[in-house]
Order: C-alpha cells, then structure tokens, then sequence
C-alpha cells in the first residue's frame, strides 16, 4: 500500500519510477529484510545495507542529464526512500514506516502545495 501511495505521486507527475516500481521496491526490500530477521545465520545489517546500495543503482537509472539541466533526482530519491520504508516494514517498525510515508508524501507534493499558496 505504502509502495502504491508514493508511486502515485511519482505517476500523477509523470516520472519514470511510477506506481509499479515503487511497490515492487517496497515488497522487494520488506520481503528480503523479513528473510534476513528468519534466516538462521543470515546477519540482517550487511542485507540491509546491501538492499539500499541496490536500490541506489536503481535510482541511479532513474537519473538523466541534458546539456545543463539534470533530472530524475527526486524519482531516485524517492526510491531510495521506498526501499528504507519497506526494509522498515519487514523490521515490523510499522509506526515508523507510517510516519515515514506521510512525510515522504508531504515532500513530493510539496511543490504543488506551494505553488497553490504562492497562487493566492
């Protein structure tokens, strides 16, 4: 649900990393964290790390750069941010990964809220 609510915001602006993308991420990052955690022997912070460093090359996919002007860094970042709240979720930090959302969509939509403030 997380994964679909930030990817909506990436869609609805029409970015690379839409909703599929998102959730995939999120269940990827949240299914392989809850295999670290029931794995015996499995050492849960190298798998973490090596989740957020694969969602980087990710994002980094996500990155273009014209003549003077660079873009898909917030689509990236948005990644990124997926992969922590779904690695968060299989933590089964719940509160955090809710907390995390809501202030994650209030950054990617921050750009329309101002622009209706600045409008008044």
């Amino acid at each position: 649900f997380f994964g679909f609510f930030l990817g909506y915001t990436r869609k609805h602006v029409k970015r690379p990393a839409g909703i599929r993308t998102h959730m995939l991420v999120s269940v990827g990052a949240a299914t392989v964290t809850i295999a670290s955690i029931s794995l015996p022997g499995a050492d849960p912070s190298r798998i973490a790390a090596g989740i957020i460093t694969g969602i980087g090359f990710l994002g980094a996919g996500t990155i273009f750069k014209a003549e003077s002007s660079i873009t898909g860094l917030t689509t990236a970042a948005s990644l990124w941010t997926m992969g922590a709240i779904g690695m968060v979720i299989g933590f089964g930090m719940y509160f955090l990964s809710t907390i995390s959302v809501i202030i994650a969509a209030f950054i990617l939509e921050g750009r329309k809220i101002r622009k209706k403030i600045m409008s008044k």
